[in-house]
């Protein structure tokens, strides 16, 4: 059942929520929302445990926009959620999602644990850098009204195979993709400083002490396994997990079971993976 909270701007976030026991709100990645994505079967395998909360982050599906963008309104759209889930929640953020849900803790939101799910920070040279103009160029392109292009545009970055993207605009989704090509340039502000190939700045999630659970798929590629190791050795409270034959798509059957038994484990049970504390 679909519902509306009013973030801290009045813009409405909806959501819907399935499950019970303690609250888990999800916070999908780049282009995904509760129509597009693996967040609905996730919620579907996390409520036999959990409320699971879905939603559509702002400018997407349901949900409403302002006419500007910054981090902290996105940050506050998580805290009306947790407000109404009855806090204090669980977020489990995916790729892009993972570093908006750190970004909620090291504000300070009511949280209890974070699973950040293969954020998709690239550290070293595993892998070619973002474009230095990549938000820049995003920006452009939907200027003058080419919102597939921005989506191609994206759809390179990750690394899908070029002739997957050019049949692309074959498949039913495109619509809906093209329909939320506006917020790829939201992803790209959270993103901004971490997808240059160098170290982490630490400084931005300093303020995070409470458990974090930094999981990725076996299966995703090396840079993606790196952009984990080094975001675990700079979060003091960590533990980090490879799930067996999952990788950047989150199979929610293999994912859902290590973010139950984490959210379960009492906090004192949690390994520090990061630095001492």
């Amino acid at each position: 059942m679909q519902d509306i909270v009013r973030s801290a701007d009045e813009v409405p976030i909806a959501f819907e929520r399935s499950g019970a026991g303690p609250p888990l709100i999800i916070v999908d990645g780049a282009i995904a929302y509760r129509e597009v994505g693996p967040s609905r079967k996730l919620a579907g395998e996390l409520s036999h445990r959990f409320t699971a909360y879905r939603y559509d982050r702002r400018g997407r599906g349901q949900s409403g926009d302002a006419s500007t963008y910054s981090i902290r309104r996105e940050i506050d759209d998580i805290e009306a959620l947790i407000e109404h889930a009855g806090a204090p929640a669980s977020l489990l953020g995916l790729s892009s999602g993972a570093v908006l849900a750190l970004d909620a803790a090291n504000r300070g939101s009511a949280l209890t644990k974070v699973v950040a799910y293969e954020a998709p920070f690239i550290v070293d040279d595993s892998r070619t850098p973002a474009p230095r103009d990549y938000r820049e160029r995003l920006e452009r392109l939907l200027e003058d009204n080419r919102p597939g292009d921005a989506v191609k545009l994206f759809l390179r970055l990750v690394g899908l195979p070029r002739f997957l993207i050019a049949t692309m605009p074959l498949f039913p989704a495109w619509k809906k993709l093209k329909a939320v090509a506006h917020t790829l340039v939201y992803d790209a502000t959270i993103m901004e400083g971490t997808q240059a190939g160098s170290s982490l700045p630490t400084h931005r999630w300093a303020a995070v002490e409470l458990p974090v659970l930094v999981a990725g798929g076996a299966k995703s590629p090396q840079w993606l396994h790196r952009g984990s190791d080094a975001l675990a050795t700079i979060l003091p409270n960590t533990t980090r997990r490879s799930v067996g034959g999952a990788n950047h798509m989150v199979q929610a059957g293999r994912v859902a079971p290590v973010v139950a038994s984490f959210l379960a484990d009492s906090p004192t049970g949690q390994i520090s993976a990061g630095r001492p504390r």
